[in-house]
């Protein structure tokens, strides 16, 4: 559209796919043309973009875990180009072909900030929610005055010029409507009811969404401080009352607006209605949950100088000042406490990673896969993280959607973010936000420089749980040896000698062996040792390594391979086939590998890997200190950030 319209139609939809084309159909109805419509989907996009593909004008997906009501509304109103910004829920339906005329039509006074139409029940309403409708949405024309701040976004318009001096409130589970009321008339401008706007509401709730609902807006209507503990009697009073009404409208005086037919189940229905909601309202006016206002989040941790190493294009690194955000509502924002140096790094600093070739991945980006971290801040919708908690991340972040996603190979997503390698940037950073799911909180006693190791841990923990299927019903003490001693190699031996099995471990390098001394584990450079294995893992990357394993292996051999990456290099598969060797791949790791090494961390005897630990401004020292390869593992300490340093 190449005229800027007066009025955005923002159309927020989380799986309701159902309604969706009756309220596209009301629109094409509509006698003012001049508007534009916006869908934002938090659900089944699929589905979406096949029922909305050409009906709107633009169609924006966000993930379903970052979904609150504000949030979804305020994606839209960014990109929004009208005047003024219609808000209608994606299960409504306009009564009238002026409903958008008549709803606008109050904004068009500079006193008034908001306007919102009537709601009308539909034939699939619960009868109590139906009357509901009907008691509170009159057909009075009326402004509000404080203490009453109710307005609702299923059927609202509220001018975009003064929604961008004061957004929805991301951080509320609901009423996010009454609290842009609340804001504006605070400061001296009107809100106006107009019951000449009206559209049909559709739910179809099931009664744990019913309780939920009520449940989140008498939350956020006391973090509001709108309500409280002191109006629970109230409440329940007043929902007592609402259930003799109910069952007086549906025997004797049925409101003609109310379409659910009176029944012998339609009093069950009231019944359970009336308690959930009266239950749902007075938990959640009593609950602990807390959601701080922006003043006291900002306050936390959002003024806080930060820094991060910046990988700008190939051998070009700077630490730099990065802009912390507000986490979205499905994310958490991290202070990183340490950060391990990995050889990804390195190859993603000289432009050798394949990503980087292939055009997967892009520059700018914050390395850093392997760290720890604690929880600064929390988004609305992430339950199982507190502020405080010590934590870890996963490294692979796939959709969990699409077919290899079900199918438990994550590194087959298309969509999937690799964290400081691909698409999100890494833990070489004061602060990290991240998708909560993909976030495992540590036990409490562990040792943060030591939990910066958990993502190789988990590593080496998915490549044996592979190799296992292979060993099958045999899983006793077999020989293995691992061959490669740098970090993940001696992550690997450890794991495997604690699952109970006899572990040689193979290198050239004399002063990286030496950290076997005393564990059990034998260690040398004699490649004599694989003619008699049962298992070898790969972890050098090495072609002419590989190739020497294959040849010198008996048959029946497991071999894994955990090495990255393996050039390209002619070789005959004759010794493979012939003596029947078995080649087991394995490649990053998953949520269960994650949980299972924060189990582990504390007891593999790691001591060794925190003996070089540099302040994050010496990265370019780290570096240079892991390319020569004396020591197991060099850490990175971001907390203790002292100066600045740059790469070039």
């Amino acid at each position: 559209m190449s005229k800027v319209p007066e009025i955005s139609i923002i159309i927020r939809t989380y799986n309701e796919e159902k309604y969706l084309p009756l309220l596209l159909d009301a629109l094409d109805e509509q006698i003012n043309r001049d508007f534009e419509s916006i869908l934002v989907d938090s659900g089944s996009i699929d589905n979406t973009c096949a029922i909305a593909s050409g009906r709107v004008d633009q169609l924006i997906q966000i993930e379903h875990h970052d979904f609150t009501f504000g949030y979804a509304l305020n994606v839209g109103a960014k990109v929004a180009r009208g005047k003024y910004l219609v808000m209608v829920s994606a299960h409504t339906k306009p009564c009238s072909s002026d409903w958008i005329e008549k709803l606008v039509a109050p904004l068009r006074s500079n006193k008034v900030a908001m306007s919102y139409g009537k709601q009308v029940g539909w034939y699939t309403s619960k009868f109590g929610e139906a009357v509901d409708f009907y008691r509170v949405f009159h057909n009075r024309r009326e402004k509000l005055v404080p203490p009453h701040f109710f307005a609702n976004n299923a059927n609202s318009a509220v001018r975009k010029d003064l929604w961008e001096e004061h957004p929805f409130d991301e951080q509320l589970p609901g009423l996010e409507d009454a609290e842009f009321a609340k804001y504006w008339m605070a400061k001296g401008y009107d809100v106006i009811y107009e019951p000449e706007a009206p559209l049909h509401h559709m739910h179809e709730e099931t009664w744990t969404q019913v309780h939920r609902r009520y449940f989140r807006e008498a939350v956020a209507a006391r973090v509001m401080g709108i309500h409280g503990p002191k109006h629970v009697p109230q409440t329940w009073l007043r929902e007592g009352f609402w259930l003799l009404d109910d069952l007086w409208r549906m025997m004797v005086n049925r409101p003609e607006e109310v379409h659910p037919q009176p029944t012998m189940l339609c009093f069950k229905e009231i019944l359970k209605f009336r308690y959930l909601k009266a239950l749902g309202t007075a938990q959640g006016l009593l609950s602990d949950e807390t959601i701080e206002d922006e003043e006291s989040r900002n306050t936390y941790f959002f003024d806080r100088a930060a820094k991060a190493v910046v990988i700008e294009g190939p051998k070009k690194a700077i630490l730099q000042d990065m802009q912390v955000h507000e986490p979205k509502p499905g994310e958490v924002v991290l202070r990183v406490a340490y950060v391990g140096v990995c050889a990804t790094d390195l190859e993603i600093y000289d432009g050798e990673l394949g990503y980087y070739k292939n055009g997967m991945a892009e520059f700018p980006i914050v390395p850093g896969h392997e760290f720890s971290a604690t929880v600064s801040a929390v988004g609305q919708n992430v339950k199982h993280l507190n502020v405080g908690d010590p934590v870890v991340v996963e490294c692979i972040q796939s959709c969990g959607k699409c077919d290899p996603c079900k199918a438990g190979n994550e590194i087959g997503c298309d969509q999937r973010k690799e964290l400081g390698v691909m698409g999100r940037n890494g833990g070489y950073a004061d602060y990290v936000t991240v998708p909560g799911h993909f976030v495992h909180k540590l036990p409490v006693e562990t040792d943060l420089r030591m939990a910066a190791l958990c993502e190789p841990i988990a590593v080496g923990l998915k490549g044996l749980r592979r190799l296992n299927r292979v060993l099958g019903v045999e899983r006793q003490s077999v020989k293995c040896v691992v061959v490669g001693a740098g970090s993940l190699g001696h992550i690997v031996a450890k794991l495997l000698k604690l699952q109970g099995h006899e572990v040689h471990v193979l290198d050239r390098n004399e002063r990286k062996l030496a950290y076997f001394e005393g564990t059990g584990i034998s260690y040398g450079n004699d490649d004599s040792c694989l003619k008699d294995c049962k298992v070898v893992v790969e972890v050098t990357g090495n072609a002419e390594v590989l190739e020497t394993v294959f040849q010198k292996t008996p048959s029946n051999v497991i071999v894994l391979l955990l090495g990255l990456p393996y050039a390209r290099q002619p070789f005959s598969v004759e010794n493979i086939v012939t003596f029947e060797k078995y080649i087991v791949g394995s490649v990053g790791s998953r949520a269960e590998d994650f949980e299972e090494a924060t189990k582990l961390v504390n007891k593999l005897g790691l001591e060794a890997y925190i003996e070089n630990i540099l302040p994050l401004d010496h990265f370019e020292q780290g570096w240079q200190r892991a390319r020569a390869g004396n020591d197991l593992k060099i850490i990175l300490e971001v907390a203790a950030r002292q100066s600045t340093s740059s790469a070039e």
